[in-house]
């Protein structure tokens, strides 16, 4: 059901938002962006404004309507209290590899068996120049 209520704001919201763009303002609406004149309209002289302005203030209602009962869905479908409240409630979790308590120092974790830790392995010699007499 919210399924469908979202489905239907989704709807009335695009709708709406066709609608605004067809109406006529200052520059003439979609009729003049596309180069038809002002004096030519689909729904006759009169009949755009009113068959569009009924629609924007239907639309708007609808909208209106949809917007304030997905909110009310919404509220009762998730559990009470508030975002806030549930974040500060519990403390955050020290990770492993941070002291517990200021300035203690923690040993490194040793090695997996058979593994020796890092730099502690042998240094191979430097390998030296030939020495060439010239």
């Amino acid at each position: 059901m919210y399924q469908l209520f979202i489905l239907l704001h989704v709807f009335i919201s695009i709708c709406l938002i066709l609608v605004v763009l067809m109406q006529s303002g200052r520059g003439g609406g979609v009729a003049g962006a596309f180069g038809g004149g002002g004096n030519q309209t689909v729904f006759g002289g009169r009949g755009a404004t009113d068959f569009l302005g009924k629609a924007t203030w239907g639309l708007g209602g609808g909208f209106m309507f949809t917007s304030l009962l997905l909110g009310i869905l919404s509220s009762s479908r998730s559990e009470p209290g508030s975002v806030i409240e549930k974040t500060t409630a519990a403390p955050p979790r020290p990770s492993s590899t941070a002291p517990a308590v200021p300035g203690e120092q923690r040993a490194p974790a040793a090695p997996p068996a058979g593994e020796e830790p890092p730099g502690s392995a042998p240094e191979e010699p430097a390998a030296q120049p030939p020495s060439g007499g010239n």
